[in-house]
């Protein structure tokens, strides 16, 4: 499988290329040469497989044969290792479950996949490749923890200080080992223009790899649980409507490109929180990225999402037909927490903001009778604990994953500047 730049000034690029290089000399992101559905027969029957190899029939056409398939299994093997449940919270919805990983957020696939990729891509390279990853609470921990301890790997994380939850910041860096968190004077987007700007600088790029979305390893495994989610939804016999809660639009991208692969989704909502840059988009037609603005939702803190160039491409860049298969919302804290109330006095079901947040697109969206709704709950309630437990009567069980990193001492670098990040690399 060959990939292109989105800015379509680099050379055509294999996967392994797309995968070390993160971004495109012309910092373009990559995007697949061809999407081949997949057989009539296999989404007919996906009941009949298991995870691991609906995984690996989802992903094989993008890795090619630049990884053996041996290899490649093994690597889904670890990478879709838990249970990814739907809860039913309504009649006609359902929270698709992504939070049950070694982090606790949906980020954990993705990770995971790519850590192996690239581990599996240096194998037998003497020299040490620096990913770099700009963070926004969840990928940060989970990119920690997939690369925790992989051969010739150095991990560089940039979170904004005082931005991220408690629990999310001691995930990324309480590590050690080839883990390195450096804590950014300001918000996710400069983290991430920092990162973008790294990958322009010739005095240090040949060394570097991104792993966040705009990596093509971390983005395209996230169509797996969308299928494994239309695994479980067969037997509705229902329109199917997935909410995803958005902040750099790689999770609902995956999702379309699992549309794209034959996956009978009618149509996708974008629920975002007041950072509201594509709702605005489909509203007027003029894309203005704007700074982003802190909320209790804060994984989805972007105002300048860097997927959303590659959904644009899904649909030949033409807003109309964009709009007749995707839709996107903004909702402010106040309505996040009256709905978390409401979903919980409704059911019992106790959702982080994030979950909340696409919840509440299901019901802009207005459900007709033959559609089912499913919305991503992309992370843990005990992410969020303070949120969560000042917004519901509930005292939110601690789970073992974070048990075992809430007590450890936060290791982070502070950098207020690119110069700070530059100098830090280059030492």
């Amino acid at each position: 499988m060959n990939y292109y730049s989105l800015h379509h000034k680099s050379p055509i690029s294999t996967f392994k290329n797309a995968v070390v290089q993160g971004l495109a000399k012309d910092r373009g992101i990559y995007f697949p040469e061809t999407i081949t559905p997949l057989s009539e027969d296999f989404i007919k029957n996906i009941g009949n497989y298991s995870n691991q190899e609906i995984a690996f029939e989802v992903i094989k056409q993008f890795v090619g044969d630049e990884i053996p398939s041996n290899i490649l299994k093994e690597i889904i093997k670890e990478t879709v290792s838990f249970d990814f449940p739907l809860v039913k919270v309504d009649d006609n919805i359902a929270s698709l479950e992504l939070f049950h990983g070694p982090t606790m957020a949906f980020k954990d696939v993705g990770a995971k996949f790519m850590a192996k990729c690239l581990e599996y891509f240096n194998k037998g390279n003497d020299s040490e490749v620096t990913v770099l990853v700009a963070t926004s609470g969840d990928t940060g921990g989970a990119v920690a923890n997939g690369f925790l301890g992989a051969k010739g790997v150095n991990v560089v994380i940039l979170y904004p200080s005082g931005k991220v939850s408690d629990i999310q910041e001691k995930q990324l860096t309480t590590l050690g080992q080839n883990i390195t968190a450096l804590e950014v004077d300001g918000v996710f987007d400069d983290c991430q223009e920092m990162v973008k700007t790294a990958f322009l600088d010739e005095e240090i790029q040949k060394t570097l790899t991104s792993a966040n979305s705009i990596n093509v390893a971390r983005w395209l495994p996230q169509m797996f649980y969308f299928f494994f989610a239309y695994k479980e939804l067969q037997k509705e016999n229902k329109d199917l409507i997935f909410s995803v809660p958005s902040g750099n639009f790689g999770n609902i991208c995956a999702g379309i490109m699992a549309q794209k692969l034959g996956l009978p989704i009618k149509h996708f909502v974008a629920s975002t929180n007041v950072n509201n840059t594509v709702p605005n988009y489909l509203i007027d037609g003029v894309y203005k990225p704007k700074p982003s603005i802190a909320t209790i939702s804060n994984a989805m803190d972007v105002g300048n999402p860097s997927n959303f160039i590659r959904i644009q491409e899904l649909f030949n860049n033409d807003l109309e037909t964009l709009k007749k298969a995707f839709s996107s919302y903004s909702f402010s804290d106040d309505e996040t927490r009256a709905t978390m109330k409401a979903i919980y006095n409704n059911s019992g079901y106790i959702s982080d903001p994030h979950g909340a947040v696409g919840y509440l697109g299901l019901q802009k969206h207005n459900l007709q009778e033959n559609e089912f709704g499913v919305f991503l709950e992309t992370a843990h309630p005990v992410k969020f604990l303070d949120v969560v437990e000042e917004t519901l009567p509930v005292k939110v069980e601690i789970p073992e994953q974070i048990k075992k990193v809430i007590n450890n001492k936060k290791v982070a670098i502070k950098a207020s500047s690119y110069q700070d990040l530059k100098n830090f690399l280059m030492n």
